[in-house]
């Protein structure tokens, strides 16, 4: 049979506004003042109350009369001082997308404070920002060159970790820092203006995700130690913390003692699941794709092609030789139909994906699921994390025959 050629005509990612506004709505006291076109509007507020914190977004609402008239930056500073006018309100992100971008809004016009308020602009146009979790780096880093107090003494024994993580890998992670005498944990994303003003007077930043490229520079040029790589899987686990233990100039036998159990744990783990057998494909879009495929092939799992909507990044290279090295295909930047392509090629036994490639693997009797909702939204770290992920595709993993027995019940004769 003749091979299908697909064109890439989709990139999976949300508009990237999304991350940023993500990473504003949940801060407490922020209202999002919105600087964009009715539709961006309308689809923004969707994924944001659907994904994000259900906070109220403040928009002008630009329309081609206020761009060309030239009114759109006082229509834009009406708009802030409405919501300034709520008491409540203690921070106001300005978040400017592609149209407002293009017509131009310049920040020296925007107030820095209005009532109880501060005022923050967040450049976010889809033009120049490719996909959503780069939008959190970029949201991130400006909220740290705004607010972080870089010139105030540095906690020596003090980690910030960057990176959306499950609140149980939040609490593992800070258990074991706390074994090997880190003093204190500031994570940011963050529910709270405070943690960005004190993170910057942390001694080393541990950046648990590729993208946060922008992120990890400001703080490299402020002259704090960068620690990359994550705690996934029991080689990494290991690793990470004798990086973080050096990046802080901990007590190096504590460290390494609780480095050897911590690896152990999850070797132990691992090990359980020696044999599940089968091809994975993951594809996702939330850009901490390559840890989930390396902590799949340490279980002995056979992972031809994986994809996320992120490019490749110097945080990410360690994953990327690594995963290169023992076989997998790694698209950066991937299309909807490369992902389509790779499932018609490998003939995976499951597909970790989106919404779009699992409807389109599940057509041909292949177990999937939605990458976001089944891993994202599960822990991942340390040897719980291993346990829970593993366990998960291995029970998929034996249930396929179920998957093929219902196609072949619903493929007419």
């Amino acid at each position: 049979m003749e091979k299908k050629t697909y064109h890439n005509l989709h990139p999976q990612s949300m508009c990237p506004a999304f991350g940023g506004l993500r990473v504003l709505s949940r801060i407490e006291g922020a209202r999002v003042c919105l600087v964009a076109d009715q539709g961006c509007l309308y689809g923004l507020t969707f994924v944001s109350h659907f994904y994000a914190a259900r906070r109220s977004i403040v928009s002008p609402e630009l329309m081609n009369v206020q761009i060309s008239g030239g009114t759109m930056i006082d229509d834009v500073r009406a708009t802030i001082d409405e919501i300034a006018s709520d008491p409540s309100v203690t921070f106001i992100p300005v978040v400017s997308t592609c149209v407002a971008e293009t017509a131009g809004i310049p920040e020296e016009l925007l107030p820095e404070r209005a009532g109880n308020a501060r005022v923050a602009l967040v450049r976010l146009p889809a033009f120049q920002i490719k996909t959503h979790p780069e939008a959190k780096d970029v949201t991130v880093a400006n909220l740290l060159k705004r607010f972080g107090d870089f010139d105030a003494p540095k906690h020596r024994k003090s980690l910030v970790l960057i990176g959306e993580i499950f609140p149980v890998d939040a609490m593992a992670t800070g258990s074991v820092l706390q074994r090997i005498g880190v003093e204190s944990v500031i994570s940011i994303p963050a529910g709270d203006l405070d943690d960005y003003v004190e993170a910057a007077r942390a001694g080393a930043c541990a950046v648990l995700h590729p993208f946060y490229e922008k992120t990890a520079e400001l703080l490299r040029e402020r002259g704090m130690r960068i620690v990359s790589g994550n705690p996934v899987g029991a080689g990494a686990t290991g690793e990470w913390i004798k990086r973080v233990g050096e990046a802080l100039d901990l007590d190096r036998t504590r460290v390494r003692e609780v480095a050897e159990e911590e690896k152990a744990r999850a070797a132990g783990v691992v090990a359980k699941f020696d044999g599940v057998s089968g091809a994975v494909i993951v594809a996702g879009y939330e850009g901490n794709e390559l840890p989930v495929v390396r902590l799949l092939l340490e279980a002995g799992l056979d992972v031809p092609y994986a994809s996320t909507s992120i490019a490749r990044t110097p945080l990410g290279e360690e994953d990327h030789q690594l995963l290169s090295m023992l076989g997998t295909e790694i698209r950066y930047r991937k299309y909807l139909e490369e992902d389509m392509q790779a499932v018609e090629e490998y003939e995976p036994d499951l597909v970790i994906g989106t919404t779009s490639l699992d409807s389109f693997a599940k057509e041909r009797g292949i177990p999937a699921i939605y990458y976001t909702n089944n891993i994202s939204a599960r822990p991942l770290f340390f040897a719980a994390g291993a346990g829970t992920v593993l366990g998960m595709v291995a029970g998929l993993l034996g249930r396929k025959e179920a998957f093929r027995k219902m196609k072949e019940y619903f493929t007419l004769p």
